[in-house]
């Protein structure tokens, strides 16, 4: 297909958070794609820890100020942007005085203030997808990493499926060893149903408790392709994503990968 341009929907972004795999491939991945000569946008959580000052994000009013409903709670949605230099690059964040705190924390709200992480992610995804609407900006493929994102998906295919910004968008998904300990709120279905989902849409999600796996296979399910983006993958994920039938991209490394992602893309 004809790649002109990419939506990263991401974890993790260093020099915003500490480097580290997860973070590091949220940099250079789309960095590398966009000096191919495509058009990028990337998205992350606004973490407490982000200084804003320091590194000049701003909030873009225009794309602020949709409210949206959690379980029968409204949480208004802000959007902040950044550019990284020297590339360029522009990186929107999705805040929200509810998920992501004021000032500077010890740890990421993900990890800290664990018990809210079922409705962290909802409202990530959603503000994530309502932007690039408000954006009006259609993107070919959509990428998404890191256990926040997994939802993205299967709203895709179930929600925004006929809407003009994501209709014709090939998604994949990357599976990353970056696991959380634990497992999310169990309602998380509950909450997910008025959304406009059915229990058979969620069926990775019911039978069991909902963890870093659960996430991972509702991902696999929705997803377009599917990429091996890190070593240490569990098994099981290796094994549900190659049974899907869905294009699968081994792992290419940890260096230059740009290049195998581009050309991944372009074979769906």
């Amino acid at each position: 297909m004809d790649v002109n341009k990419v939506l990263y929907i991401s974890q993790e972004i260093t020099p915003y958070l500490a480097p580290d795999p997860l973070s590091t491939f949220g940099r250079m991945l789309p960095q590398g794609i966009q000096e191919s000569g495509t058009e990028v946008r990337t998205f992350m959580p606004r973490y407490g820890c982000i200084n804003e000052r320091r590194n000049q994000l701003h909030e873009v009013i225009r794309l602020s100020g949709m409210n949206i409903i959690i379980d029968d709670t409204d949480h208004p949605l802000i959007i902040k942007v950044a550019t990284l230099q020297p590339s360029r690059m522009q990186v929107y964040f999705i805040d929200n005085d509810d998920y992501f705190l004021r000032h500077a924390a010890e740890g990421l709200e993900t990890e800290t203030l664990f018990d809210e992480n079922d409705e962290r992610s909802i409202f990530f995804v959603r503000g994530v997808l309502e932007t690039v609407k408000k954006l009006r900006w259609v993107p070919s493929i959509i990428h998404c990493t890191g256990w926040i994102s997994a939802l993205a998906p299967i709203y895709l295919k179930k929600i925004y499926n006929d809407d003009p910004s994501f209709a014709d968008a090939r998604v994949v998904f990357s599976l990353f060893d970056h696991p959380f300990e634990g497992t999310l709120d169990p309602r998380m279905v509950e909450k997910l149903l008025p959304e406009g989902f059915t229990a058979e849409d969620l069926h990775s999600l019911t039978g069991g408790p909902v963890d870093y796996i659960a996430l991972n296979k509702i991902a696999i399910d929705y997803a377009d392709a599917v990429a091996i983006s890190s070593p240490g993958i569990p098994d099981e994920l290796i094994e549900y994503a190659r049974a899907s039938g869905k294009p699968l991209l081994e792992y290419p490394g940890d260096t230059d990968y740009a290049p195998a992602y581009k050309a991944f893309y372009e074979s769906l």
